[in-house]
């Protein structure tokens, strides 16, 4: 089988969700003799932390003049059949190309107005119209394709979910850790990703852990701006909350293992790999009941239909260290976790392919 991977979202994004599927994607398509590989890439996608992990040079082109060139086709020239998949709505032209688009979420659709939100439109129902196959990584997200886009055949629709990574998993915390905080072990709570976007309900979270009376580890999601940290700092107390940027998966796993709980009050979710990580690791999830949460989260108890400050502090005293409550639901996510591993996606991703390649 022949297979073009576009690895624009290595040029789009330093880290987040839809880099570390495509770099789990990558890394077992590369062993996979079978399989003719090339990658089409941008200039400086190796700022990308993810794309740092792959070894690419022996299957690279390299694309310039990304501004223009991340919204217009690529042409592919081969007298035999090709997979073409895009990691962000990229379309390839040419005789004998598949094209293969997943869809992520809709929350451009969902959340934001103005012209980013038209050219991003415009940019992913092109590329979903004229796919061969596309790829959902939720029911949620595939609802939402039958909302935004009634006219979709079904029979193109794939719902393959992502995985998460087998690093994540129970260890012993007494081991030696060089952390990035200066928290206790479970005198802590996690909240990870974008804390600028109103619906990821940042502002809620920093509210509930005032109320109980809780430190805050905050993963990812980009510099503070004056007012959160004015917010954190009037609440909380700068002593009682951390920033870390760039976490390692490894660090991470630590980080969630010693962790108190995660809280991940998003309204919407394409997937929402954090809770299936920290499950994995055995740290509590308080999250909402909402999009494609519901399909990821083991204990239903502990999501809420509309997370306010109160609603989350009332859920977190019910995960008292030690407690039986604590222990089943943190078994519950356990087993739930282990339904979700990169090989499987990679597996099902694998047979798509071959679906489309015998049409």
């Amino acid at each position: 089988m022949n297979i073009i991977y576009d690895n624009i979202i290595f040029k789009l994004q330093r880290y987040g969700g839809i880099s570390i599927l495509w770099k789990e994607l990558i890394y077992r398509i590369l062993k996979n003799r079978n399989i003719k590989f090339q990658i089409i890439e941008f200039e400086g996608s190796k700022k990308n932390i993810f794309r740092n992990e792959l070894n690419l040079e022996d299957n690279l082109s390299l694309n310039n003049y990304f501004f223009l060139n991340k919204y217009f086709d690529v042409k592919v020239s081969t007298m035999q059949k090709v997979i073409f998949h895009s990691s962000y709505y990229r379309l390839a032209k040419g005789k004998n190309v598949i094209n293969v688009t997943t869809v992520h979420d809709f929350t451009y659709e969902r959340f934001f107005n103005g012209f980013s939100r038209l050219v991003h439109s415009w940019q992913k129902k092109r590329a979903i119209l004229k796919s061969d196959g596309i790829i959902c990584i939720s029911e949620s997200t595939k609802r939402d394709l039958l909302y935004f886009i009634p006219q979709i055949n079904l029979n193109k629709v794939k719902v393959i979910y992502n995985g998460v990574n087998d690093n994540f998993k129970k260890i012993d915390i007494n081991s030696p850790f060089d952390k990035k905080h200066n928290f206790q072990d479970f005198d802590y709570s996690i909240y990870i990703g974008d804390h600028k976007t109103k619906y990821k309900n940042f502002e809620t979270t920093i509210k509930a852990c005032n109320l109980q009376k809780m430190k805050l580890l905050i993963i990812g999601g980009g510099e503070f701006t004056k007012n959160e940290i004015y917010l954190l700092n009037s609440l909380l107390g700068k002593s009682n909350y951390k920033l870390l940027l760039e976490v390692s998966t490894e660090d991470l796993n630590q980080y969630y293992n010693r962790a108190y709980c995660l809280i991940y009050p998003s309204l919407y979710e394409g997937f929402g790999i954090p809770i299936v990580e920290a499950q994995k690791a055995g740290c509590p999830v308080i999250a909402t009941n909402s999009s494609s949460i519901p399909e990821v989260i083991a204990d239903l108890a502990f999501t809420l239909d509309s997370p306010t400050p109160e609603k989350i502090a009332q859920k977190m005293q019910l995960l008292e260290i030690g407690s039986d409550l604590r222990t089943k639901t943190i078994e519950l996510g356990k087993k739930k976790a282990a339904s979700f591993n990169w090989d499987k996606t990679y597996k099902e991703t694998l047979e798509f392919y071959n679906e489309l390649y015998k049409l």
